[in-house]
């Protein structure tokens, strides 16, 4: 079965939960695969540097249909993203019932994504069966992590979200390069300045990510390791 692959440049947790789909179904390692969280989405959460929230995610379309609907608990620490998914749970036309059915009876259907640009590779964990999938990260995220980008935000208006004040804003992410990624974010003011909400838009499709439950507190530092009984995928 086909691996999927993605734009190194289109840095939405979505892409890894449907590669991480595939990979499973395929019980095949992505290697040089580019990964979905990259340092330049991390870039979005400013001087926020640890918190933990759900996120609710959706795909839409051209025509701003939802072809993708899922829920993730988000953490993330130092520069380190650890996304959980339940692949069962979600809705999409690219997950049909019988792919589902197979995660399920495989121990497949729960997937974490562990981003760690420390070690340069991106873990993709499936505890059912203790394995996991080692990704290498691409150079351009290296040396994001290692030499810094820079985010620049262009005010669009205030609005206000689950309650909050936000400013919305045109924020696009550069290297030494150029851009790297451009989005759209509901920044909390009462929030530490916190995106709310994230939009980017890709070939005609836009990913929204609205975080709720959202806690300013650290991690516990395992949570973005691979337990040490669990063996690679081959």
């Amino acid at each position: 079965m086909k691996i999927l692959t993605f734009k190194a440049q289109f840095p939405v947790a979505l892409l890894v939960v449907l590669l991480s789909a595939n990979a499973a179904v395929a019980r095949a390692p992505a290697t040089g695969t580019p990964t979905s969280i990259n340092t330049a989405f991390v870039k979005l959460f400013g001087a926020v540097g640890a918190f933990t929230a759900k996120v609710d995610t959706q795909m839409l379309d051209a025509y701003q249909r939802e072809t993708v609907k899922l829920v993730m608990d988000f953490a993330a620490s130092e520069g380190k993203v650890r996304i959980e998914i339940n692949l069962g749970q979600m809705q999409s036309k690219d997950l049909p019932p019988s792919k589902v059915t197979e995660l399920k009876e495989s121990g497949m259907e729960r997937v974490i994504s562990l981003f760690r640009p420390d070690k340069k590779v991106t873990y993709i964990v499936y505890p059912g069966t203790q394995s996991y999938l080692s990704i290498p990260l691409a150079k351009e995220d290296i040396d994001a992590f290692e030499k810094g980008l820079k985010l620049e935000k262009s005010p669009l208006g205030k609005e206000t979200l689950d309650g909050h004040d936000c400013m919305k804003n045109k924020v696009v992410v550069t290297d030494t390069k150029g851009p790297v990624l451009q989005a759209v974010t509901w920044n909390a003011t009462d929030l530490k300045d916190f995106p709310l909400q994230i939009e980017m838009k890709e070939r005609g499709n836009t990913v929204r990510m609205h975080f709720t439950q959202l806690r300013f507190t650290k991690p516990d530092p395992q949570q973005f390791d691979v337990p040490p009984a669990y063996g690679l995928m081959k």
